[in-house]
């Protein structure tokens, strides 16, 4: 299923706001109740819409530090990187994780409280993965732009 302008419509609006309700999602876009809803299930069974959450003010619930890690792995054969992908996803901290063409094998998005708390999880956890064999940390001074909002042509 594609999204038509109607659908991109609506998808602009639930990233905006998750909770709007079906009549107010229905007068925004200029649908029925019913018709918007039926669109909005279609969404979801497509997996278009794949769930919905609240985005969180990092800092004010103690996880304002963030950082971004590369990582090369000992060898690239598919054990190694499947090793190291399960393990990744079970760390609650590393909120990202990419599979990077170019340098490095993986860019990791990184949260905790503060520097001290990000050095405890590199020691304890990060530098433990199967198969890590270097990791380069960096630290962005500002962040400028942080958004999750994909940019839909409605």
């Amino acid at each position: 299923m594609k999204p038509d302008n109607i659908d991109r419509k609506i998808l602009t609006a639930l990233q905006q706001d998750g909770r709007l309700q079906n009549i107010e999602l229905a007068k925004q876009v200029g649908l029925s109740p019913s018709s918007c809803l039926r669109r909005v299930k279609l969404l979801e069974e497509a997996g278009i819409i794949e769930r919905y959450s609240a985005k969180l003010s990092a800092e004010k619930i103690g996880l304002g530090f963030t950082v971004f890690a590369r990582i090369w792995l000992k060898s690239q054969d598919g054990e190694t990187v499947r090793q190291f992908t399960e393990a990744v996803c079970r760390l609650k901290q590393i909120t990202e994780c990419h599979l990077m063409a170019g340098d490095s094998d993986f860019l990791l998005r990184i949260v905790t409280a503060d520097l001290q708390a990000y050095w405890r999880f590199h020691t304890d956890y990060l530098a433990r993965l199967p198969g890590v064999q270097n990791i380069r940390t960096d630290i962005p001074l500002l962040v400028v732009k942080s958004d999750t909002d994909l940019p839909l042509q409605a």
